[in-house]
């Protein structure tokens, strides 16, 4: 069996959809336009699509792709009510995609969207907008304790795992976590190199957990510099971890 390969496929202005390939099976993740999908399906049996939450960037595609592939698996949660899932999943779930010869579990990561899940496995996740790269997404239907929830969740997983997220977000990510921790080395580090491979017009993705938990503010609330900077940005001390997500989330929201 030939070794899984994840390649980006860019669309829009800044998005992601991934696809997981052996060669000659793909499954696609998030394919939010169909025309990016099907040029990168060239020549590949598609295997399954699998979709993270119901945001239009992210299932756009998918009725146009089931023109082309009927029968195709299309896998995603339950709790977002998307009309093109035919494979709803929800926390806890597994996956197996025979043709990639791959097991997936689902991590539900509510915050973004209420119903949003992730996938894991092979030492991969796909966190479409729940967590980014020096960043997290925006809280349009949960509350700072799902955040809370979905970050420390994440933040547990392996060090090594890659995380493919589904948008090209982190210089300007880093840009906010200088403000939110003026004082981190190796995020200073890590932007040096990032801005560096977007001059050569390459993706800033994967990232690693072991690269967020390092330097992303949003999984770093035990840090004295992050806490220290949401406190002279709002003028109390947060009370926990949660009143400290949602100064920092609020406070990336208006941030320029």
């Amino acid at each position: 069996m030939n070794a899984l390969k994840v390649i980006p496929v860019p669309f829009a202005r800044d998005n992601y959809l991934w696809l997981i390939s052996d060669g000659r099976h793909a499954a696609l993740v998030d394919p939010g336009e169909a025309a990016p999908a099907l040029d990168a399906l060239q020549g590949l049996n598609p295997a399954a699509i699998l979709l993270t939450h119901h945001h239009v960037d992210h299932i756009g595609g998918v009725s146009e792709l089931l023109a082309h592939y009927p029968s195709l698996p299309v896998y995603g949660p339950r709790k977002d009510n998307i009309a093109c899932v035919n494979r709803p999943v929800e926390d806890g779930s597994k996956v197996r995609l025979e043709a990639l010869g791959l097991t997936l579990q689902v991590i539900g990561v509510p915050g973004h969207t209420r119903g949003h899940i992730a996938w894991l496995g092979e030492g991969m996740l796909f966190c479409g907008d729940a967590l980014f790269s020096a960043g997290c997404g925006r809280l349009f239907e949960g509350t700072p304790a799902d955040l809370e929830y979905t970050l420390r969740r994440l933040s547990q997983i392996d060090g090594q795992t890659k995380i493919y997220c589904a948008h090209e977000y982190t210089l300007t990510n880093l840009a906010f976590a200088r403000a939110a921790e003026p004082d981190n080395p190796k995020r200073d580090r890590y932007a040096a190199h990032c801005e560096a491979l977007r001059k050569q017009g390459q993706p800033t993705l994967p990232t690693t957990m072991a690269i967020e938990r390092a330097i992303n503010p949003f999984l770093r609330t035990d840090s004295a510099s992050v806490v220290a900077a949401v406190k002279a940005h709002c003028g109390a001390h947060p009370a926990d971890a949660v009143a400290c997500l949602a100064v920092l989330r609020a406070w990336k929201d208006v941030f320029s």
